[in-house]
């Protein structure tokens, strides 16, 4: 499977910030154990960078993913440390080409039918939809995927388990990025057993929907 497929059967990808890289293993451990081995690490922290390598030497068989990359240096450094795949916040052609070129799965964010068009040109097949809420949510999603049709998306930004059926129910949606069961005040409190079980609950949920 390539990367869009192995996140596809997942369904949620946990977006993760890490104030502290002692975190990250015992964060993964809930991951991976709750039925989520994946996880979008923010790399708007400096414990972002040690905390993928983390992850990755302790779990390499888990998607490790660097999320909020901004810069050509970011994408070197996240891949550098481990991230299987990379994702922007917003759709940066030169980050992107440079991905595409080095061969790395590269999930960019998208909001207009402008950004997309630059995407499909591109060969694009999966972006990320963000800020998936503020701009729409799946009404939104399913108007621009109406003319292109051959994309498919990963909302991310105020999705939770109260509206992850409303998105994952629609079949251009392939997962939903979120952050609901690795809240940064349950990370820093040190509360992995909670994360775990959330991470289960997301598992099920998504087993639910699809059916």
């Amino acid at each position: 499977m390539n990367m869009e497929e192995k996140i596809a059967a997942l369904g949620v990808v946990p977006v993760v910030v890490l104030n502290d890289a002692k975190d990250a293993e015992p964060l993964a451990k809930a991951l991976v154990e709750g039925g989520l081995p994946v996880a979008e690490v923010t790399f708007r922290t400096e414990a972002a960078e040690e905390s993928i390598k983390k992850m990755s030497a302790a779990y390499p068989d888990m998607l490790v993913g660097a999320g909020t990359v901004l810069t050509i240096d970011q994408v070197d450094r996240a891949v550098a440390a481990g991230a299987k795949f990379i994702v922007s916040p917003g759709f940066d052609p030169e980050i992107v080409d440079y991905c595409l070129e080095k061969g790395y799965p590269v999930f960019p964010g998208i909001i207009t039918p402008s950004e997309l068009a630059q995407a499909v040109k591109r060969g694009l097949k999966v972006v990320k939809f963000f800020p998936a809420e503020q701009f729409g949510g799946v009404a939104t999603i399913k108007a621009l995927a109406a003319p292109y049709t051959q994309v498919k998306f990963m909302p991310t930004g105020g999705v939770n388990a109260k509206n992850l059926p409303d998105y994952l129910g629609f079949n251009k949606i392939i997962a939903c990025g979120g952050s609901w069961m690795v809240k940064g005040d349950m990370v820093k409190a040190g509360e992995f057993d909670k994360i775990k079980e959330m991470t289960a609950e997301a598992v099920a949920l998504v087993k639910s929907i699809r059916g």
